[in-house]
């Protein structure tokens, strides 16, 4: 008698990344080709920017203790930077992984030789390649559409640099872990945008986080997107906005060390219950 054997999944580290790149490519290629994905994580942000600059743009939007001034588009275009993080990487990762695994997209994958781990390249590749496209659009409408004026000190660009591949690396491992949240693809959506549209209003994206109640400001201060938009206001804003951050201060250690313990999460929460086949659908 003869048997079929499974196909093997262990290859050499060089054709699996391979085999990632090639994976990064078509998930691109893919995203691109969804009109609501593209409308509701890609241009959202910038569309949100741009309703915001122009219904508040008479005058100074903000001001320090010391009169430093910034109008609408320079005071929402880090939290629009660090939405667009949640949203490219936990939003779009968490309902695409549930909408392949219903449609039948993982269980074929599985009869496969290709690895999970080529398979995660290609998800996390696509949140790094749209999330760049992505901040690049929003600083070049703040820019050139509302004349914010852009860091000029070699130091902030790093900070922004290190906030991004941090926010994206997270929010994308995150969305993997909560795509096993929705139980069929047609759930996803009404499953997890509630999630990350609540996390945009307490973290600081459109409303002043220190106007916010303290306990409402406690309970922001255990996620990431409250730390990713501080990390953003401490590149894109004057120095004297400062003062006006919970204790008085960027805190960048705080963004790295909560922002860096999610990432671990994700990764233990993936690990244990990622399945190319939901076994309780």
């Amino acid at each position: 008698m003869t048997t079929t054997r499974a196909p093997s999944r262990t290859l050499a580290p060089g054709r699996t990344l391979t085999l990632g790149a090639s994976r990064v490519a078509y998930e691109v290629r893919s995203y691109f080709r969804q009109g609501d994905s593209v409308f509701f994580t890609f241009l959202f942000p910038v569309v949100i920017l741009t309703i915001f600059s122009v219904a508040f743009s008479e005058g100074s939007f903000a001001v320090t203790p010391d009169g430093t001034e910034v109008n609408a588009a320079q005071y929402y275009l880090p939290g629009m930077l660090a939405a667009g993080i949640l949203l490219s990487g936990l939003q779009n990762m968490s309902i695409d992984i549930a909408i392949e695994r219903s449609d039948g997209t993982l269980k074929r994958l599985a009869g496969t030789p290709l690895p999970v781990i080529s398979y995660f390249i290609g998800k996390i590749g696509q949140v790094f390649v749209t999330g760049t496209l992505q901040s690049a659009l929003l600083l070049l409408v703040a820019a050139t559409v509302f004349s914010v004026p852009l860091p000029t000190d070699p130091a902030l660009w790093v900070t922004f640099a290190w906030v991004f591949v941090l926010g994206v690396t997270t929010c994308a491992i995150l969305g993997i872990a909560l795509s096993r949240l929705p139980r069929t693809g047609k759930s996803a959506t009404a499953v997890i945008i509630p999630i990350t549209l609540v996390l945009q209003f307490i973290s600081g994206v459109y409303l002043a986080f220190t106007q916010l109640p303290d306990w409402l400001q406690t309970v922001a201060s255990v996620f990431p997107l409250k730390w990713l938009a501080q990390g953003m206001r401490s590149v894109f804003l004057p120095q004297s906005f400062e003062a006006l951050e919970q204790g008085g201060s960027w805190d960048h250690a705080g963004i790295a060390i909560v922002t860096g313990l999610w990432l671990v999460v994700g990764l233990v929460l993936t690990r244990l219950t990622f399945r190319w086949i939901r076994k309780d659908a």
